[in-house]
């Protein structure tokens, strides 16, 4: 495990790169659509932890390669998961007004621009995705990867069955595999690119993945339990929609208790899942205790 304080700061120094490269790729334009372009840029900068980055940079470290090697895909996750958010805000999915302390996209601009712009982000995704200067048959893994987790089996599998299952008694089993499918999904793949791109192995990738599903369960654990017991102010969006919405969650269906342990024995699978088949994967490690602990 590393200190706080240099964990505090990789993580800003990812998040100033991936910043900056995002400005380069979506710069501002007087073109008849630049309300379209302003609606992606409201979306995907200033904003967000950039957690999926950070993995996917740091995972890069921890099979050896350079962490700029992994920016592009970095910044691709970024944009996917940007479109993903714009588009569950929509009044026809969680239909939520705030996003990260201000008003959502399609409260911002209207439904239309706000869904064209989560699209145009998505094909945006893999144009930069796809120009990472990285061998042919890496990049064709790694878009591999990336669509998986885009498609009928990734996010949007995730989402139609959080929100078919309004309304209805999901078992625990249920649960997480919506959770698995809409959290854990993007993760995964941000880690996975990440060894790739450090031209990785694939027991290195399978660990990866591994640890990113753990991440992704506690992430949503976690998310359950702030939304019962956080503030507006502190997540930056409403709270209490999931009981309104009649979502089954994990603390609805194990109590605030084991949620938290769920959280802690996802964490500490999530370390174990990494712990022989890295060099050096203390941040990491340390990374998913922090996120285990967060307040939004």
């Amino acid at each position: 495990m590393i200190s706080k304080e240099k964990l505090i700061n990789e993580i800003s120094e990812c998040r100033e790169l991936v910043e900056q490269k995002l400005g380069q790729i979506l710069p501002s334009t007087d073109e008849r659509y630049a309300t379209l372009i302003e609606a992606m840029r409201y979306s995907l900068l200033e904003g967000g932890k950039r957690i999926r980055a950070v993995i996917c940079m740091k995972f890069c470290e921890a099979a050896g390669g350079d962490k700029q090697d992994a920016l592009n895909a970095a910044c691709a996750i970024e944009m996917l998961h940007a479109y993903t958010l714009i588009h569950d805000d929509l009044p026809c999915m969680d239909n939520d007004d705030m996003r990260r302390g201000k008003p959502s996209n399609h409260i911002k601009y209207g439904e239309f621009t706000a869904t064209l712009a989560g699209d145009a982000m998505q094909a945006l995704a893999f144009d930069t995705l796809l120009r990472s200067k990285l061998l042919p048959e890496t990049l064709v893994q790694m878009a591999m990867t990336f669509s998986n987790a885009a498609g009928p089996h990734g996010v949007c599998a995730g989402q139609y069955l959080d929100l078919s299952g309004q309304g209805k008694g999901l078992t625990k089993t249920e649960l997480l595999e919506n959770y698995s499918l809409k959290t854990s999904m993007l993760i995964s793949t941000a880690a996975q690119m990440g060894v790739l791109a450090a031209g990785g192995t694939l027991i290195q990738a399978l660990a990866a993945s591994e640890y990113a599903e753990s991440i992704g369960i506690a992430f949503q654990a976690r998310d359950d339990i702030l939304d019962c017991i956080s503030t507006e102010d502190e997540l930056g969006k409403p709270i209490g929609s999931d009981a309104e919405n009649q979502k089954t969650t994990l603390v609805s269906l194990l109590g605030l208790e084991k949620c938290e342990e769920l959280v802690c024995t996802e964490t500490e699978n999530a370390c174990h899942a990494i712990s022989r088949h890295f060099v050096d994967a203390e941040f990491l490690k340390s990374l998913a205790h922090h996120l285990s602990d967060r307040k939004n």
